[in-house]
């Protein structure tokens, strides 16, 4: 007898089984990215925030549909990275929120289930642009050819192939898209979700890349552990709250520009936390951690190739829950009471970035939490959580500093609560000037708007790599070669770092300039700054050239234009 309901279990299934196919694909979506450069992070995004979603599924009940949905909705939520994981997570949270009172799910449920997550994802998008997931998203939620009475596994064909289909369409309706000659990167990760989902429904199963061929942790993460050591500390004792636990493929054309040293990289690592373990071969590199910021260690790791295997584990809760139910007696709140006896400050600020010296810069306007992150690995939402929540003020500020990282920022700001305001900063110079534009005396709405108006006064330039060969607007771009770009937009590309930040100088300096800032990269050579000086003597007289260390990876230069 064919099947005319989902339950809990198969619905649970159907999110496990997207998960991984998309985990299986998640090099083939990065390398969708419109523009050459090396943070090509979609799939990334994408694989890291349903991997969160699949993770709360598994801890939950799964005998009923509409508990599974909604654990899968906040594992989304919390897990959230980048404009293409939220988006994802507002998918699933509408749907979970039109059957979280289901036991199991007809067609019928399913159907207005998806419409209902299409109208949350669009109404999170301010300007929603077509050609991209979401349009994928609705056009695989039109149904007609289905009905109530047939089985799930025919619908979910049939969303799939609309899906395919709407894929399919995306370079006509993003001229970008069919300029590259490539598909949007989010809505292919979406049509490789749903092929799960049916796949789950057809009782195929998909293991993803098997981790066998890298040195296993386990037995070296069990000494760490050893027999509930932690019971042994009290919550507040904990340092380093996040177990970490990640898996590295190594990525040729990174390791050109980031030789790995495991004794340098460990070293690094062993400022960010304690119990470390380092282990790796020549494709894969494994970590074990106990982090305060698990951010930083991923976007330490990631300079190195992709991640295919994020673990993240909240010690605190986790001890908390264990002396809990050894005393049966409530535990204080992990968060401090030492610092909520405190009188909050005013103000607070949360920034994102990569790069120690970018970091001090912001830690020397006023930053109390860095979270890390930035082009090459979008913090996820519960990290920006997390970081506003060891603020302690009364009125916080949030400077994600990356568009891709705006959407994550404005969710967490929901999550924590009306006193969180975030400025829409979309590089390292707009949060910089915005940081520049806060006056304590200014009442916080106040702030808002000067910041605001602050970020859209600077010009920002960035200076990296090609990681493929291509032709955009006219500009023939050479793998290897270097990039100016200015705003959003490939204004130069050649050979030399030299010449190709003179031109992205040149075309982002008028008249009514008066100050360049310059922040240099992990890679450049200072002895090169000499020819770039002499330039902008020669060319701009009148302008006043800022140096700073900005140590971050991948971009060359940052530059600031005001």
């Amino acid at each position: 007898m064919t099947e005319t309901k989902v339950d809990g279990k198969q619905l649970a299934l159907m999110f496990q089984e997207g998960a991984a196919v998309l985990g299986k694909n998640v090099k083939k979506v990065d390398a969708l990215n419109v523009f050459p450069v090396p943070d090509g992070d979609t799939g990334t995004n994408m694989n890291l925030t349903i991997t969160s979603g699949v993770k709360e599924v598994h801890a939950s009940d799964q005998s009923h549909a509409g508990q599974v949905a909604k654990s899968f909705s906040k594992g989304l939520l919390m897990g959230a990275r980048g404009n293409s994981g939220v988006i994802l997570s507002q998918l699933f949270r509408g749907f979970s929120k039109a059957v979280e009172k289901k036991q199991e799910l007809t067609v019928a449920d399913l159907e207005e289930a998806l419409e209902e997550g299409v109208k949350t994802a669009y109404k999170a998008v301010m300007k929603p642009v077509e050609g991209t997931i979401l349009t994928v998203a609705k056009e695989a939620a039109t149904q007609n050819a289905v009905s109530n009475d047939e089985a799930p596994v025919e619908w979910m064909r049939s969303v799939l192939h609309n899906a395919e289909a709407s894929l399919k369409k995306t370079p006509d309706l993003l001229p970008v898209l069919k300029e590259v000659g490539v598909v949007d990167s989010g809505g292919q990760g979406l049509v490789y979700i749903y092929e799960g989902m049916l796949q789950a429904l057809l009782g195929k199963t998909t293991k993803q890349e098997e981790e066998s061929s890298a040195p296993s942790l386990d037995d070296l993460v069990k000494v760490e552990h050893h027999q509930n050591a932690q019971s042994r500390l009290s919550t507040e004792d904990i340092e380093y709250g996040y177990c970490t636990e990640i898996m590295v493929k190594f990525d040729k054309e990174k390791l050109l520009h980031n030789v790995y040293d495991e004794n340098a990289f460990k070293s690094e690592l062993e400022r960010l936390g304690d119990s470390l373990l380092v282990v790796s071969d020549e494709d894969l590199i494994k970590v074990h951690i106990h982090a305060e910021y698990p951010g930083e260690v991923l976007s330490k790791a990631q300079t190195y190739g992709s991640l295919i295997h994020v673990k993240i584990d909240n010690m605190r809760e986790q001890h908390q829950a264990l002396t809990e139910t050894e005393s049966n007696e409530p535990q204080p709140n992990p968060k401090s009471s030492s610092q909520n006896d405190k009188n909050p400050a005013s103000y607070g600020f949360v920034t994102v970035s990569t790069g120690d010296g970018v970091e001090a810069l912001f830690q020397g306007l006023g930053a109390n939490q860095v979270v890390a992150g930035g082009q090459t690995m979008n913090p996820s939402t519960e990290d920006i959580v997390n970081a506003i929540n060891n603020v302690h003020a009364n009125h916080i500020f949030v400077l994600p500093n990356n568009g891709n990282i705006v959407m994550a920022a404005e969710q967490a700001a929901k999550v924590s609560g009306n006193h969180v305001y975030v400025i829409p900063t979309k590089s390292v110079p707009q949060g910089l000037s915005a940081m520049f534009a806060f006056e304590e005396e200014r009442s916080p709405e106040e702030n808002e708007d000067a910041m605001d108006e602050a970020r859209k006064q600077v010009k920002t330039g960035q200076v990296t790599y090609a990681v493929r060969d291509t032709m955009m607007e006219g500009l023939e771009i050479k793998k290897g070669d270097y990039m100016g770009l200015a705003e959003k937009d490939i204004v130069a590309s050649g050979p030399t770092m030299e010449k190709v930040t003179m031109e992205l100088l040149a075309n982002l300096i008028d008249d009514d300039d008066e100050i360049v800032t310059l922040i240099r990269g992990e890679d450049v050579d200072k002895s090169m700054e000499s020819a770039v000086s002499t330039y902008m003597e020669e060319a701009f007289p009148d302008i006043e050239l800022e140096t700073h260390e900005g140590g971050q990876p991948l971009y060359s230069y940052i530059i600031a234009v005001e």
